[in-house]
Order: C-alpha cells, then structure tokens, then sequence
C-alpha cells in the first residue's frame, strides 16, 4: 500500500507540474523598433538610429542602436527610415459629432443611437490619423464614458480617452436650447437638468456631482457664450466668478480637471482666478488674461485651423447666418490672439474641435499653429508632452520613454523641418499593437 501511495505521488509529482506548464498564458509579446530619428518628446532634439524595446503594451527600454542588441529571431519593426514620435494628443474633440451637417433640425431628428454610431467610425479615424489619446469635451450625454470603455475593452478601436459629460451651461445659454417656443424639449434619461444646465452654486455642485456619478473624467464648463449656438454671444460672460469656484472646487474634490469653454476676455480671466485648469478657444483673451493664465500655469487650448472649415464648408452644410458672422468676428482674432499668448509665454496645448470639421484631419492645427508663433517642436510638444500633462496622463503618455504605453506613430518626412508631415502619418502602434502601417510594408515578426 505504502509503495502504491509513494508511486502516486511521485507520478502526480511529475504530470502536475507539466499540465501547468502546458496552461500557462504566454508571457508578454517583445517587439522591437529601429527608429531612424526619433523625436521622444523630452526634449527639443531628435537622436538618429535609435531603437524601442517594447513588452506587452509597455515601452521597456530605448536607447541607441548600437546600445541595444537585438535578437536574432526577434520581432522588428523597421522605421530606420522614418521620424517616430510618441503618439499625438487632442484634447479638445467632439467624437459624436459629424461636419457634414449643420442644419438645427438634426437637434430634434437624430437618436443618441446616431452619435454612437458617427462616434465609432470618428475614433476610428483619429486613431489612423496619429491620435492615440483624445480628451471628448462634449458628446451627447455620457456617449464618450462609454465610448471610452467599449475602446478600453478592445471591442472596437480608437484613441485613449479622457471623457466629459455634455457642457454645463447656464439657463439660456450656450448649452440651452435657444430660440424657440417654451413647448420644444429635446430630453433624454436622467433629465437634461440632472446633468447640464445649472444656475447657482448649489444646482452647479449637483450636476458636477451627477457628472461624476456617470463616470466623467473631466469636467466642461461654458464660461461664455458660443459660435455654433443660437441666441448667445460668444464675448459674453456666463456664471458668476462664484458660481465657477464652486464648480472647479467640486470637480477637483471628486479628483477631476475641469475646461472652460470660454471665447470672451472677462469670462476667460473669471474661469482662471476662479481655478479653472484650461481655458478652451480663448478667442478674445487680453494681455491681463495671458497673465494670468501664464502665472496660474493654465492651458490655453486654442482651436485656431477649425475658421477655414466653418467660414468653407461648413456653410455648404448648412451653416446658420448667425454663426458664420459669429465666426467671422472671432476667427481671425483667435489667431492673432494665439500669438499673442505665444510671446507671452502662455502654457499651450492642443486642441482642435474635431467634429466642427472631419475628425481625422486633426493634425492639419499644426500649420496653424506654426504661422502663428510656434516652433515645429513647440507645436508637437504641445500635442505630445503637455497634453499629457493637462489631461493628467503624463505618467503613461505623452513621451516615449520606458514605462510609458507603447503609442508610437511615424512619418516618412521630418516634421520639424516640415510640420505638414504630421498630416500623413504612416505608422500607427497604440499599446503595442500596430493599428496603421503604410511604412514598413510587413507586420513585425
């Protein structure tokens, strides 16, 4: 008996072991990059014939080519002929929204059902244009919360992102729905007026709260009135200077960052002093409110290509009269004003509107942005490196660096001698899986 028991074991001893090997998960996939110039987004430099060592969906190790030995066997990526960067940011988009319409009867025609699907192929679409983290400053109610999950579970593709709730407005204002008779309602569950229009601290403090309750990662706040709205007018203030403390104090108890939508100079100062952490378009700030946003180190996020489209084609969509001359007196100001705040020194981020124009165009800002003050490296930090920093996701995006995710993009051309470049990205890896790649013509292996 005892002899029949110690043969057991001994067995058991030798099949468990092997079963559990045979069960066992893969270990991560290691991926190799040969980077013929590399822009990491730490600095201002490119360094030549570099390579990016990246497990799973982390970044391991980068370093020059001749410090880092390859493998024989191993899975290359061959970009030694392109510019790699770190994955671009935007962090003023609408991923629900569509640029071929702008008729207001869409406001009572179309079903949340319709953004969702508008919102899908729009994440898509950023995502192959570079953009591998977005911040959604306003979709239909909560479309972005789960949109964002839907992508975090990998049953669809698309960018990072960093998700508010619908804009919180005023009674009347840019939020509302403006101009028509008492008995027009556009609602949906929870009621409209559980999560976006609020007047008073205290309603402000409960609808900041149900934003949170809904999943929000950042607050949006309407600091003025706007250009693609109905009977406002984008200089003038909305909220009190009270009513936006409240707003940012609660929104930063709940561990959120919260945006100002703010076009006009007095509301744009009242969202800084009111400790508001970007101020949205900032169309017409003053020298005052560039220093104040420099000295606080609030961002600008100025949306300054989205006047070609609105003042072109958008007006072939259907473009109301009223906000094409909304457009045209803030446009061309928004542009000087951005290099103004350039020379002062102001923190900038990027930004675009997409949705205003085609999601997928994004990076065509950067020309923009450009002309008017920035250095080509000053513009890709403002999509790399400081949008990390706003959004709050520095510590994963943003550079390439080790630890940080594997979102890694490459052009064929140099865009810090030709920013353009960055309108024709070749190259598309998100958390180490390649999403786009007209630039190596195979897949790693």
């Amino acid at each position: 008996m005892r002899r029949a028991v110690l043969s057991l074991l001994i067995l058991l001893s030798l099949v468990v072991p092997a079963l559990a090997q045979q069960t066992q998960k893969p270990g991560p996939k290691t991926v190799y990059i040969r980077a013929g110039r590399l822009f990491d987004g730490t600095s201002d430099k490119v360094r030549e014939n570099m390579v990016i060592m990246v497990v799973g969906d982390r970044i391991q190790n980068v370093g020059p080519a001749s410090a880092i030995s390859i493998p024989s066997g191993a899975a290359v990526l061959d970009l030694s002929h392109a510019t790699v960067l770190p994955g671009l940011i935007d962090c003023h988009t609408h991923l629900g929204a569509r640029a071929d319409r702008y008729d207001e009867i869409y406001n009572f025609k179309d079903t949340p059902f319709q953004h969702a699907f508008a919102a899908v192929i729009n994440a898509r679409k950023t995502l192959e244009a570079g953009f591998t983290s977005v911040r959604d400053v306003g979709s239909e109610p909560f479309l972005a919360v789960d949109l964002r999950n839907s992508i975090n579970e990998g049953l669809i593709p698309g960018p990072r992102i960093v998700a508010s709730g619908p804009g919180i407005s005023i009674t009347g204002g840019h939020g509302d729905l403006n101009n028509f008779s008492p008995q027009t309602r556009v609602t949906m569950f929870p009621e409209e007026r559980d999560f976006q229009i609020a007047d008073g601290v205290d309603q402000i403090r409960h609808v900041v709260r149900a934003q949170v309750k809904y999943g929000v990662d950042v607050i949006k706040i309407l600091a003025t009135g706007g250009v693609l709205s109905k009977g406002d007018s984008p200089g003038a203030p909305q909220f009190t200077p009270e009513e936006l403390k409240a707003a940012a104090e609660e929104a930063h108890m709940a561990g959120r960052k919260i945006a100002a939508h703010a076009h006009g100079t007095q509301g744009i100062k009242n969202a800084i002093l009111a400790g508001i952490d970007s101020i949205e378009h900032a169309s017409l700030i003053d020298d005052e409110g560039i220093r104040l946003a420099k000295e606080r180190g609030v961002y600008l996020v100025m949306d300054i290509y989205n006047d070609d489209y609105i003042l072109g084609k958008a007006i072939e969509f259907g473009l109301p009269k009223e906000n094409v001359e909304k457009e045209k007196m803030v446009g061309r100001l928004q542009r000087e004003n951005f290099e103004r705040a350039v020379k002062g020194g102001a923190k900038m981020a990027f930004g675009t509107d997409a949705g205003v124009y085609p999601h997928g165009d994004n990076a065509k800002q950067f020309f923009y942005m450009v002309k008017f003050g920035l250095t080509p490296a000053q513009a890709i930090h403002a999509a790399t490196s400081n949008a990390a920093d706003l959004i709050g996701r520095a510590k994963d995006v943003g550079t390439v660096e080790a630890g940080k995710f594997a979102d890694v993009i490459a052009v064929t051309d140099d865009p810090l001698q030709n920013v353009r470049a960055l309108e024709n990205v070749g190259f598309v890896m998100k958390g180490g899986a390649v999403f786009k790649d007209a630039i190596t013509g195979q897949a790693a292996h």
